[in-house]
């Protein structure tokens, strides 16, 4: 685990939280059904259960960074090839949506920033990859 893509992997847990922020003012769960469900299940206050969702997913992108990743451990490496391929695959999916709406989308600011930090991890690790 380099130096390199462990601060990749917390700047990638910090645009994830602006991402949430961004998400959480523009009401995501009021523009997708599936978030609105997951909210649903939590809290019959939408906003509330929303907010608990992605409170935890937070926790665990920087609970991820401070244990596993920073410190090397042996999952390190598959925690962030999880984490870059979900950040990557979030980031496509807000701008797509964004793009097809034709205006914006709630989490469209951030996500090409969560697109860049996950291709740029997914290159990191396959490179590292490919020199072993």
């Amino acid at each position: 685990m380099t130096a390199r893509i462990q601060h990749a992997f917390l700047l990638i847990a910090i645009i994830q939280t602006l991402h949430s922020l961004e998400e959480y003012f523009f009401e995501l769960w009021d523009h997708m059904a599936p978030t609105r469900f997951l909210s649903g299940l939590v809290s019959d206050d939408l906003p509330l259960g929303f907010a608990i969702i992605n409170l935890a997913i937070v926790a665990l992108a920087f609970w991820c960074y401070l244990v596993p990743v920073r410190n090397a451990r042996s999952s390190a490496r598959t925690i962030v090839w999880f984490w870059a391929i979900l950040e990557t695959l979030n980031g496509i999916v807000h701008v797509w949506f964004g793009f097809s709406s034709g205006g914006y989308f709630p989490g469209l600011y951030t996500a090409p920033f969560l697109l860049l930090v996950g291709v740029f991890l997914l290159l990191q690790l396959t490179r590292i990859q490919n020199a072993t």
